[in-house]
């Protein structure tokens, strides 16, 4: 197959795969290498990001796909007529920062974190396929691990998961605080 072959093969299946495509399948179904994925996406991602296109190739950790370019999201939104997902809650926010901070947890690490139970929270992320079941963990009773699905990185505009804010460490927070207690004494 040539480049310009592999290239619209590329696309082709990029387009076809509706949620995404590992890179390793695609460069296992196309027969190529590394390098020459590399220039393929590369040029799909030139001719969609580069042109006046309302399509978007977009590469998140190992996945690529084809999303809507977000200048044009209100559009498609009200031609396709889905109904409108309520925000999630703060405790589902909550919980998912937790997860995506820490991951894989277990529901009881979760739980330990928040104070609170978070079946319902887990069960909302799940349903939206922020989060995905990760296995189970190697301690006792062997709980079910969870971690972020590549849903979770494009709804927050994240390639990966090294992107996420960094947190300050609860030592400068704790400090934080006593100097703002030592201000009012």
């Amino acid at each position: 197959m040539t480049t310009e072959q592999s290239l619209c093969a590329a696309e082709a299946i990029i387009f076809a795969s509706g949620e995404g495509i590992s890179t390793q399948k695609l460069k296992e179904v196309l027969e190529i290498d590394l390098e020459q994925l590399d220039y393929i996406l590369d040029t799909l991602s030139q001719k969609y990001n580069d042109a006046e296109s309302g399509i978007r190739l977009v590469r998140n950790a190992e996945t690529v796909l084809f999303a809507t370019d977000t200048e044009y999201a209100e559009y498609v939104y009200k031609a396709i007529s889905q109904k409108k997902n309520a925000p999630l809650s703060n405790a589902a926010m909550e919980t998912l920062a937790i997860i995506a901070y820490n991951q894989p947890v277990s529901r009881a690490f979760i739980e330990q974190v928040r104070g609170v139970d978070s079946s319902s929270s887990i069960q909302r992320l799940l349903s939206r396929n922020l989060i995905e079941e990760a296995g189970r963990l190697d301690i006792p009773g062997k709980p079910i691990s969870y971690r972020t699905t590549p849903v979770f990185l494009r709804s927050f505009s994240l390639e990966s998961l090294e992107q996420l804010p960094k947190i300050k460490s609860s030592s400068s927070i704790d400090e934080t605080y006593q100097i703002g207690l030592a201000e009012e004494d």
